[in-house]
């Protein structure tokens, strides 16, 4: 009997219209150009029209093609169900509109089958991609990637492009451990793994929008927001225990531990990231509370302020760990600088989207203030750590002068900074990106 090789998932909820065109073209292209023994898998989620009854109708006409039904719509449930149960070596999937050029699926598998990587994605932000789609995609797109880099210390490029692969026994060690259902799913398995000291490889791919997309932005945003609050607090409370899977001596120091530096700077971006999160959805609050009565200008500046002093203190004791009176007025002064950029940043977006769409709907304006506020954290975490509250500005930080650990009398302090639980992270460069890769073997049992 022939080994199954890649099993490739199409989630789909009321996709009457392109699931023939596109599951027809993607069986062409695996029998007519794909070295290796493959199965599509049509996952319908809570479809209401008539996208079940068409896949079923495929799954009889195509030997390649099964379909499977799940009651309760979402893109991550319904991969999460799949692979769990696949039978192949690895596990794929691609969104069914096809926006991804299908000559990328051969380099996206082979360094898996080959046992080279762990875990591929397509990736739309690395240099040899061609992309065409919309300013605004384009924008929350790079966004949110940098606030993944900055605050949560991924390392892979491209969180959201509907093109990924995984070996299968990754997959069974990972999946338990994921909670989303939804579009958030992609970018917890992609932290996880990199977190279990997973190889990921990477594709540029070719990729045109689809102008049809009914990807609610401002709701999946919102999610995606939530869901890198969860794991931050997962990862800070230890609750989220991540097996080292491989690359253990890569992960870690020869003695076993993280140098402190490295932990510090784990638990400031993830207590920062928990306290963005909350003051995001204030401010988003806010400005549409205020919004109704007032300019978009004047709603804006008013919720900037409103939770920047709230949101400094916040960071001030839970992030960097400094209490009391001492220096509380001047981070006050160097937080309300640091909202002042994020506020040019804001009222600049706002003043673009209104000079080239005089009357924008609300969503478009949260989306917009949404994207800013991303960038603007992120040059907030940069400057609260080296300038607002930086190292020279707290007690005990630097040692006397003539002074080391070795040579200090007394015991030694513990440190207020407290480790991810048994979580560890990969070094730099550990995500590698190949364009092209050539594999092919066959396997009988």
């Amino acid at each position: 009997m022939t080994v199954l090789q890649v099993d490739v998932v199409v989630p789909v909820r009321n996709e009457e219209r392109d699931l023939v065109p596109s599951i027809r073209r993607l069986t062409a292209y695996l029998r007519e150009s794909f070295p290796f023994t493959a199965r599509v898998t049509i996952a319908d989620n809570g479809s209401t029209d008539t996208t079940w009854a068409i896949a079923t109708g495929l799954a009889r006409e195509l030997a390649e093609v099964r379909a499977v039904h799940l009651e309760l719509p979402g893109r991550g449930r319904a991969l999460r169900a799949i692979w769990s149960e696949s039978d192949a070596e690895v596990l794929a999937y691609m969104d069914v509109d096809l926006s991804t050029d299908l000559n990328a699926l051969l380099p996206l598998v082979a360094p898996l089958l080959s046992g080279h990587s762990d875990l591929a994605i397509g990736t739309r932000l690395a240099r040899g991609s061609r992309v065409i789609r919309g300013p605004k995609r384009e924008l929350i797109s790079r966004s949110y990637n940098v606030l993944l880099h900055t605050l949560m210390g991924a390392r892979f490029s491209d969180a959201q492009c509907g093109f990924k692969a995984i070996r299968r026994d990754q997959a069974r060690a990972l999946l338990p451990l994921t909670q989303d259902t939804g579009w958030f799913f992609d970018t917890e398995l992609l932290v996880l793994a990199e977190r279990a000291g997973l190889r990921i490889h990477e594709v540029p791919v070719d990729w045109i929008d689809d102008l049809d997309s009914r990807v609610d932005i401002l709701g999946t945003a919102l999610a995606d927001l939530r869901g890198m609050a969860r794991l931050g607090i997962g990862f800070a409370r230890g609750t989220i225990q991540v097996p080292q899977l491989c690359g253990a001596s890569l992960a870690a120091r020869r003695d076993g531990s993280e140098p402190a530096e490295s932990r510090s700077l784990r638990w400031q971006i993830a207590r920062f990231a928990v306290t963005g999160v909350g003051s995001t959805v204030v401010y988003l609050g806010l400005y549409l509370l205020l919004r109704g009565s007032m300019s978009a200008q004047a709603a804006n500046l008013i919720s900037v302020l409103l939770t920047a002093v709230a949101n400094t203190a916040a960071n001030r004791r839970l992030t960097f760990g400094i209490s009391g009176r001492p220096r509380a007025a001047r981070h006050q002064f160097k937080g309300l600088v640091t909202f002042g950029i994020g506020l040019a940043l804001t009222a600049g977006a706002l003043a673009v989207l209104h000079a080239n769409s005089p009357h924008p709907g609300r969503g478009t304006e949260i989306a917009v203030l949404l994207a800013a506020n991303l960038v603007a954290g992120t040059l907030r975490f940069a400057l609260c750590r080296t300038w607002v509250f930086g190292p020279s500005k707290r007690r005990g930080d630097r040692p006397p002068a003539g002074t080391d650990d070795s040579a200090r009398a007394g015991p030694l302090r513990p440190s207020p900074v407290e480790p991810f639980g048994s979580t560890v992270q990969v070094p730099f460069g550990s995500s590698v990106q190949v364009t092209a890769m050539t594999a092919q073997r066959e396997r009988t049992s």
